[in-house]
């Protein structure tokens, strides 16, 4: 199943790719990726949001609007809307789950960590901290994908800035 994007499908994998080859995602991540896209977690308004942030991808159209309210330091509660890929709409979904009762400080070391992983380190990829992000682990291969999966985290950056983190 192909989507408006260059090169793996909406789960992940390359159509067509021999059973030789290494997927991106394995069957039971593709699936984790297929859940999230399916029935997002935390998704729509967030009454009471400190920091509003819209991002896009201008290559491929996803859109993603995050919403953030604090306690203090630490993120009380993490909503989303949005509209594109399995991809874009599964990692931002994982993303506000993750980020719940998290401090500034810990939400910037998963952005690190999640940008790390994109680019193919192999130690964030084990890294359980980042939870069932580690399903995109395979992403990294495909760089116009790359986007797609760090749509939601330029946005918790940009968030971050807002709220002066």
């Amino acid at each position: 199943m192909m989507d408006r994007h260059t090169g793996p499908d909406r789960a992940g994998s390359q159509p067509g790719a021999s059973s030789s080859e290494l997927p991106p995602l394995s069957s039971l991540f593709q699936q984790l990726v297929l859940e999230h896209y399916k029935k997002p977690r935390n998704r729509g308004e967030l009454p009471g949001a400190h920091v509003d942030v819209r991002m896009n991808n201008p290559s491929c159209g996803d859109t993603v609007r995050l919403q953030l309210r604090f306690d203090g330091d630490r993120i009380a509660e993490a909503r989303f809307l949005g509209d594109g890929c399995s991809i874009s709409q599964a990692s931002v979904s994982m993303m506000t789950q993750v980020l719940e009762g998290k401090s500034v400080a810990e939400a910037q070391s998963l952005i690190e960590r999640m940008k790390a992983m994109m680019h193919g380190d192999e130690a964030a990829a084990r890294d359980k901290a980042l939870g069932d992000l580690r399903a995109l682990a395979g992403v990294h291969r495909f760089p116009v994908r790359v986007r797609c999966a760090l749509l939601g985290w330029n946005a918790l950056e940009e968030a971050l800035r807002q709220k002066g983190g």
